[in-house]
C-alpha cells in the first residue's frame, strides 16, 4: 500500500531565495520537526546522488541516524529525496514555481510505501499525521524565507 500527501503554500520571496533555503540542508532542523542535524555527506554538492545524513528525533527523547539520497536537483524549481520513513521506503520533494518576481508557489509531496510494522497502522491515520507534519513544515519554511532567514548560512 502507498500513501501520498501534498502540501502547498505561497511564499513572499523569489524562487531563488526559497531554493537556496531548502537546498541548505544544514538549515533543515529549523523547519523539519524530526530533524536535529543534517549535512551533505563528505561536503558533497547538492546534486543527484549526494547523501543527506541526519540525526533524527527518536522515541522517548532518543535520536538516531538516517540518510536520504538526493534524487533530483533542478535549480531553482525541483528537488527530491529517497530514504526510509520508519520501516518503509519513502520519497519526498519540493516543487517551486514563481508566481511573480517576489512570490513563489511551493509544493511538498510525500510518498510512503507501507512496509513492515508500519502496515499495522491504519493508513488514513498515518496519512493524516504525515499531512499535518508537512503542512507545519511548509508554514515554517514560509516564515523563515519571509523573515529573511534564508540569507543565513548552515550547511
Amino acid at each position: 500500500m502507498n500513501i501520498t500527501t501534498d502540501s502547498r503554500i505561497a511564499i513572499a520571496g523569489d524562487i531563488s531565495a526559497v531554493w537556496s533555503y531548502l537546498a541548505d540542508v544544514g538549515r533543515w532542523p529549523e523547519w523539519a520537526p524530526t530533524v536535529l542535524e543534517a549535512r551533505l555527506r563528505g561536503g558533497a554538492p547538492f546534486q543527484p546522488g549526494s547523501r543527506v545524513d541526519q540525526r533524527a528525533k527518536g522515541i522517548l527523547g532518543t535520536s538516531r541516524g538516517r540518510s536520504q539520497e538526493v534524487t533530483l536537483a533542478e535549480e531553482p524549481r525541483a528537488m527530491a529525496f529517497a530514504g526510509p520513513m520508519g520501516t518503509s521506503a519513502a520519497r519526498w520533494g519540493m516543487q517551486l514555481e514563481p508566481a511573480d518576481e517576489r512570490q513563489t508557489e511551493a509544493r511538498m509531496w510525500i510518498e510512503v510505501d507501507l512496509e513492515g510494522v508500519m502496515r499495522a497502522i491504519p493508513p488514513n491515520m498515518l496519512k493524516g499525521r504525515i499531512q499535518r507534519v508537512s503542512d507545519r513544515e511548509m508554514v515554517a519554511i514560509k516564515a523563515a524565507v519571509e523573515s529573511g532567514a534564508s540569507n543565513g548560512s548552515g550547511s
